[in-house]
């Protein structure tokens, strides 16, 4: 407030005041439903089946939070425990009848509200008569992500039938089901399996945070990473674990010798030392004693063996975000060589990094010798046919930037910068600077051409497959992109178009887009260049 008198003179007031939203949203229920008990004993109703709409003064309504409980369960807007909301209620044969709910909305500002309704519970179909008992449960990780097709293996005896064995996969949320498949009194365990792609979510940056949780700087904050890092299966996280992952990450293993690529721990066991989970041994099965009613809980816990950082997509919803904001750069002095000629190539980054793993394409290079630099060796490189691969994580304390000499022979003759460049063919590209940030990598030549990993296209994971594969590719700049897929005969059994990003991208082809099996030929094409492999459909 600014007050004047009449010669001038003024006296100013000041007063903070803050604007806040106070009134929570709307929300309308739809005026009760009626749902009938599915063949696996139990049905499972969402939020927005009981939904008319919401509405907020504030927040629009696609961020408006909404979650629903039974009536009486709790107070509050309604969530998991890992905090998301909750989105689902589950009804079996025990809640016949009607039953009532709580519908919530939360707005941006943390308002809430809620309106009551109900369900009428009903058995049509006579399923609560079965005298066979349901086994469920969830696969899902420490980060509560659902692990799809995931093998679960159902094993019962009862004293007086015939034992039972079953298989079944889950699905993209992590769940399995085995549908009235045990007798009332029998016994049974349940053993999850999952052993592809190893390489999945595993990096040189895992190898930099197992590094230091060896070293007592940066300890694993959970039992479960703990168990992802003992790569060799030796029941205790050391270097020999670094070297096995590393040998992952550089192409040398395509699966770990001593390790499945998955491990699971029944979600109901408590560790009693979380600092050493190995003793004593953990549960990866779960056994029940003389079962009387549906078992639908039967949950285990994934992790992703040598994934310590939760970069593992564990189902098709998941996706890696492969943005970077910045490039380790890799000086090379070019020159021409001669075909025959012996020479040496020295590679300097041009800043420190925490760590560092890419392929170095050698078109018509072969390799002699490797000299590492200071903090290298022989076991951070690979050499194959035309390829090395590198993956290198520094020492902590040290800050010089890596450095290392190739020793190569010309089988044809050019010039450097057209005969080398970084790939992701064989180990990823990428780099980790001292902030856990993570870098593309590139070569610079003669300090001023940089040239970072091009257009490729990577070979389908898995392969052969059986009901799902994914196709991955990297793009230089971002583009609009076609996948085909052809059988022998070059006819065309499927086609997609999608517009992708700079960076790694990848297809998720399904086995009922493809409808055939045997020998497939993909195409993944840009607007400017076009790449064809083989794949195999076994089934």
């Amino acid at each position: 407030w600014i007050v004047e008198d009449g010669c001038g003179n003024e006296k100013v007031c000041e007063y903070e005041f803050v604007v806040k939203d106070c009134k929570a949203p709307t929300v309308v229920c739809i005026n009760g439903l009626s749902v009938n008990i599915m063949p696996t004993d139990m049905v499972v109703l969402w939020a927005s089946d009981f939904l008319q709409y919401t509405e907020d003064n504030c927040t629009p309504e696609e961020q408006i939070k909404v979650g629903i409980r039974r009536k009486g369960a709790g107070t509050g807007f309604p969530t998991n425990p890992d905090g998301s909301p909750q989105t689902s209620v589950m009804f079996t044969c025990a809640d016949l009848g009607t039953q009532f709910v709580e519908l919530w909305a939360e707005d941006k500002a943390g308002n809430a509200d809620y309106c009551e309704t109900y369900v009428i519970v009903q058995d049509n179909a006579g399923n609560c008569t079965n005298s066979n008992v349901t086994v469920a449960g969830e696969l899902k990780t420490e980060m509560q992500e659902g692990l799809e097709a995931g093998d679960v293996e159902l094993n019962g005896s009862h004293p007086a039938l015939p034992p039972v064995s079953m298989f079944e996969i889950s699905d993209a949320g992590g769940f399995y089901m085995f549908p009235n498949a045990l007798p009332i009194a029998a016994d049974y365990t349940l053993t999850p399996m999952k052993d592809d792609d190893h390489l999945n979510g595993v990096s040189t940056f895992d190898l930099v945070l197992i590094n230091k949780h060896i070293l007592g700087i940066e300890a694993f904050d959970s039992p479960y990473k703990i168990i992802a890092a003992d790569a060799n299966n030796s029941k205790s996280v050391t270097t020999f674990d670094i070297a096995e992952i590393r040998k992952l990450i550089l192409g040398i293993y395509t699966e770990l010798p001593n390790n499945t690529s998955w491990r699971f721990v029944d979600r109901g066991f408590t560790f009693p030392t979380p600092d050493n989970p190995f003793a004593p041994a953990f549960p990866e099965t779960k056994s029940v004693a003389d079962v009387q009613a549906n078992q639908i809980n039967d949950d285990f816990v994934a992790m992703k063996i040598g994934d310590v950082n939760n970069t593992a997509e564990a189902n098709n919803f998941m996706s890696v975000d492969d943005r970077t904001n910045s490039t380790l750069l890799f000086d090379v002095t070019d020159r021409s060589v001669a075909r025959g000629e012996a020479f040496d190539v020295h590679f300097k980054a041009d800043q420190f990094a925490q760590g560092y793993q890419f392929t170095l394409n050698l078109k018509g290079l072969e390799v002699l010798d490797i000299v590492p630099g200071e903090g290298l060796s022989s076991a951070n490189f690979a050499v194959f046919t035309e390829v090395l691969t590198t993956s290198f994580d520094a020492a902590p304390g040290t800050s010089a930037p890596a450095e290392f000499t190739l020793r190569l022979r010309a089988k044809t003759s050019g010039n450097l910068r057209n005969m080398m460049n970084v790939s992701s063919s064989v180990t990823k590209a990428e780099a980790y600077s001292p902030g856990n940030e993570r870098q593309s990598v590139a070569l610079r030549f003669n300090g001023k051409e940089v040239r970072g990993v091009e257009f490729e296209v990577y070979q389908n994971q898995p392969n052969p497959w059986i009901n799902r594969t994914v196709i991955g590719f990297h793009l230089p700049e971002a583009d609009d992109v076609t996948l085909t897929v052809f059988d022998e005969s070059g006819r065309q059994l499927y086609r997609q178009v999608g517009d992708f990003g700079k960076g790694h991208n990848a297809f998720t082809l399904d086995k009922e887009l493809v409808n055939t099996t045997g020998l497939l030929y993909y195409q993944v094409s840009t607007s400017t260049e076009s790449v064809t492999m083989k794949m195999i459909q076994t089934k």
